[in-house]
């Protein structure tokens, strides 16, 4: 992943969808979709962030061929939000190893700024909703996170899209030792990112169920 995507997923949630893959049945944490540090992000809690962002989806689109067409255009939803759930604690540890916190004056500040430029609160919900896949309800999560990662980078010296940035990111993934299911990939600690794991185990469990007898 490039680093403008990475700094975009610090910034968003993808908008995306993928039915989720049956588990390999050996997970080390068992209903947890992944452990960062001493926390557990567990499948439940991943379900119900994925389903917060189609019930917006499906509330702004009312129309079912334009809903249709949504769904279509997508394809890793579950692994997308993992993605950011996962890369948000990483960035909130690397901020806490800088210092750095964001206050609630700082957040209304730059809500209402943002508010100012779309005109007005329900605009802004359907700007983040339609351009990054942020449900209204974690509008303010996210623009928490967008202004702690302005303010680590300052913090650093560099900005968002620099090796500096992205080199404490990296630390701090190391220092939470993330464990993802492998039913969603892995994390890769240098580039801060989830990838795909490679499991032939899916492409072969699908090739012996074709050839069963009906």
């Amino acid at each position: 992943m490039h680093r403008r995507r990475r700094t975009a997923l610090l910034l968003s949630a993808a908008i995306a969808a993928a039915p989720l893959l049956t588990a390999c049945g050996n997970d080390a944490h068992p209903g947890a979709a992944a452990v960062v540090g001493d926390q557990r992000i567990t499948v439940s809690q991943l379900e119900n962030r994925v389903s917060e962002v189609r019930e917006a989806q499906r509330a702004a689109v009312p129309d079912e061929a334009a809903y249709a067409q949504v769904i279509a255009k997508s394809g890793s939803l579950p692994r997308d939000v993992l993605h950011n759930m996962v890369l948000d604690e990483v960035l909130h540890q690397a901020a806490r190893d800088e210092g750095v916190t964001v206050t609630r004056k700082e957040l209304q500040s730059m809500r209402g700024g943002l508010e100012d430029q779309v005109g007005g609160a329900k605009a802004l919900e359907a700007a983040w909703l339609q351009q990054y896949g942020v449900p209204p309800q974690r509008l303010d999560e996210n623009l928490r996170v967008q202004l702690e990662a302005q303010k680590l980078a300052t913090a650093l010296g560099t900005d968002t899209g620099k090796p500096a940035f992205w080199n404490a990111m990296a630390a701090a993934s190391k220092k939470l030792d993330i464990d993802l299911n492998p039913r969603y990939g892995s994390w890769d600690v240098q580039k801060s990112s989830r990838t795909d794991a490679k499991t032939p185990w899916v492409r072969e469990v699908t090739a012996a169920a074709a050839q069963q007898p009906m």
